[in-house]
């Protein structure tokens, strides 16, 4: 039986990260915590690329385009939607979340989703570094971790 067990270890690979401006105080903060994560985890700054969108719906398509570039073992997608009075919040939530899986599957390159949705500034605020950890950081690790599974699985094949 083989087991399959993505490392913390980058080995050479290159990374993207797309962050979204809306919400830029927040996006900020995320996209600080994954240059840290990349960072500690041995990547240097230099392999690490990253594109500013408008906002979370336009993450998907500039993600679309690194991936299928070929230059990336892994794709970091970094937004924050706040909830607000209107439904505006579901339809962009939905839509980053369902364009990006789509993209991963598609491509077949890992696209880590760090978009926050939350209810108020606040837990946007908490959940970029100031109480509940860093989701930027979170899930940059997870990236160079799914970057180690995927290069396994292609050498077993």
């Amino acid at each position: 039986m083989t087991e399959y067990r993505g490392l913390l270890r980058a080995d050479g690979e290159r990374f993207a990260i797309v962050v979204a401006r809306f919400n830029e105080v927040i996006t900020d903060r995320l996209l600080s915590g994954a240059r840290s994560a990349f960072r500690q985890h041995g990547v240097p700054d230099e392999a690490v690329d990253v594109a500013w969108v408008p906002g979370a719906m336009e993450l998907p398509v500039v993600a679309q385009k690194l991936a299928r570039s070929g230059s990336y073992a892994a794709v970091v997608c970094l937004g924050a939607v706040i909830r607000g009075d209107t439904p505006h919040f579901e339809y962009v939530s939905s839509g980053a979340a369902t364009g990006i899986g789509a993209v991963a599957r598609e491509t077949g390159v890992p696209i880590l989703f760090g978009v926050l949705t939350t209810e108020n500034v606040e837990q946007a605020t908490d959940r970029s570094g100031a109480k509940s950890g860093n989701k930027g950081y979170d899930v940059a690790v997870d990236a160079i971790e799914m970057a180690s599974l995927m290069e396994q699985i292609d050498q077993r094949q």
